[in-house]
């Protein structure tokens, strides 16, 4: 496995939020606000409990970035890792937080808001700034966290690898007389036995639950002869993880090897479209061809791919529409599946990042359907 990456720097963090605050300039947006979650993580380091007290990252290209935050939570905004990078304008309870905000904005501006900030300070916001317009980020910079750095992909490596190593493991307990719910409980101490800080999901889909692709495992005891889906993940060192793999109780019968087969040329077909320029889009049109071309169109219900990151779910998606070409550094699933239902399903999920001449995956175990007990 990787060793651990480097720790981020104060200078990562600024570099950052410049870069941000350039790309909403460029987009046509007088600034950003950013309350904590992923992205407020992504550009300072700094990760504050989510309460009803008002706490904003300001970017607005050419100045310095302002945090504002309670003045109780100021100590840790400075202790973190891009806090040097920070300037800080703290509040006091009985205050109006957004009185302290609003002249940091510039009048009549339009701005990208964070999908995360709260309804409640929007709207303060408004009546501080009537003037102003707000657009939701993901809207308007879909993109802002899609292009990875070096330390970010060393990162989402390690994760992928622990992913990996859980996988190999998980292949070693039995299947067979245990409910799905106990295969998850392996899953996830395994995840976190390899490194991973926090478990975002744990499907284990047996039998005809395997036909929901995003089924949480439950009581139904797994048995002899029941295809079963496994797809988990969460975060390592702050990025994310996410595979999947199908295996069978038992020797499978010909026709599951069959629908197997064929989701397994299908996401060969899709990694293979992975190229720098490439339309999104194209990801998903390579997978899904196989699937339709082999009569299963109908049954592949869902996206082919998603990206990662700071979360497990982000821009950009391999999808049919979605035109945004692939840049070096990108990172995203790709995770075609063919769900029979009351039958069984069956997924295949590598993260794949795009290089300079087209794709390498993060998740390198064995694709062909494993056998277990």
């Amino acid at each position: 496995m990787p060793t651990t990456p480097a720790p981020f720097t104060a200078d990562d963090y600024r570099a950052r939020m410049v870069r941000a605050a350039e790309a909403a300039a460029a987009a046509g947006l007088d600034g950003l606000l950013i309350a904590p979650g992923p992205d407020l993580v992504h550009l300072t380091g700094y990760q504050p409990g989510v309460t009803e007290r008002l706490t904003l990252l300001v970017l607005v290209a050419g100045r310095d970035p302002v945090l504002v935050v309670p003045k109780l939570e100021a100590p840790d905004a400075e202790g973190a890792v891009g806090g040097p990078a920070l300037t800080l304008r703290d509040w006091t309870d009985g205050t109006d937080p957004y009185g302290v905000t609003g002249p940091l904005l510039p009048a009549g501006g339009r701005f990208g808001v964070s999908d995360n900030t709260w309804a409640m300070h929007l709207l303060g916001l408004q009546r501080q700034l009537p003037d102003a317009s707000y657009a939701s980020m993901t809207e308007v910079l879909p993109m802002l966290r899609a292009v990875k750095d070096g330390p970010e992909l060393e990162r989402l490596a390690a994760a992928g690898a622990a992913a990996d190593a859980t996988y190999e493991e998980i292949l070693k307990v039995r299947f067979s007389g245990r409910k799905e719910s106990d295969i998850a409980a392996d899953l996830a101490d395994l995840l976190r036995q390899f490194g991973h800080s926090q478990v975002d999901f744990t499907v284990v889909g047996s039998g005809p639950n395997g036909a929901n692709p995003h089924h949480e495992a439950g009581d139904r005891t797994i048995e002899t002869g029941d295809m079963v889906v496994l797809d988990f993940g969460g975060l390592l060192d702050g990025y994310g993880s996410d595979t999947s793999r199908t295996v069978h109780v038992g020797e499978p019968a010909p026709a599951e090897q069959h629908i197997h087969d064929v989701v397994l040329e299908a996401q060969q077909a899709g990694v293979d479209a992975v190229k720098p320029g490439v339309a999104c889009q194209e990801v998903d049109r390579a997978a899904r061809e196989i699937i339709e071309e082999a009569g299963y169109g109908d049954l592949f219900i869902h996206r082919t791919g998603h990206g990662i990151g700071v979360t497990t779910h982000e821009p950009p998606y391999m999808i049919e529409g979605e035109e945004q070409a692939l840049v070096p550094g990108m990172c995203f699933s790709v995770e075609p599946g063919i769900y029979l239902p009351g039958r069984f399903g069956v997924r295949i999920e590598d993260i794949v990042t795009v290089t300079e001449t087209g794709g390498r995956r993060f998740n390198n175990t064995p694709r062909t359907m494993a056998i277990v007990d």
